[in-house]
């Protein structure tokens, strides 16, 4: 199991503008061939911090993910309201 969670911080003005795109974007990215989990968490110290855990059966799944169509639009949509590049770090899914 591929899984990659994904740090993004989002100016305080467009916090609402990204949680409508990202909940868009899971909806799609759960219909996935290979998607095992697709969630979308935001901090409750810092509501501009949110991670996007995203668990893919293969890594091959995983990078066919960054050529979906809803992907490439979430992507354009949000990065002008990122207050940094997003850093999104993989992992092996051990358990379950």
């Amino acid at each position: 199991m591929q899984v990659t969670l994904v740090n993004v911080y989002v100016q305080p003005e467009h916090v609402d503008d990204f949680i409508e795109a990202t909940c868009s974007n899971h909806k799609s990215s759960i219909l996935e061939s290979g998607n095992l989990r697709f969630d979308v968490l935001q901090s409750l110290d810092n509501p501009q911090h949110f991670i996007l855990y995203e668990a893919y059966a293969t890594e091959e799944d995983a990078a066919a993910h960054k050529n979906t169509r809803h992907y490439l639009k979430w992507r354009d949509t949000v990065q002008d309201w990122m207050v940094k590049p997003r850093e999104g770090i993989r992992f092996k899914g051990i358990c379950p």
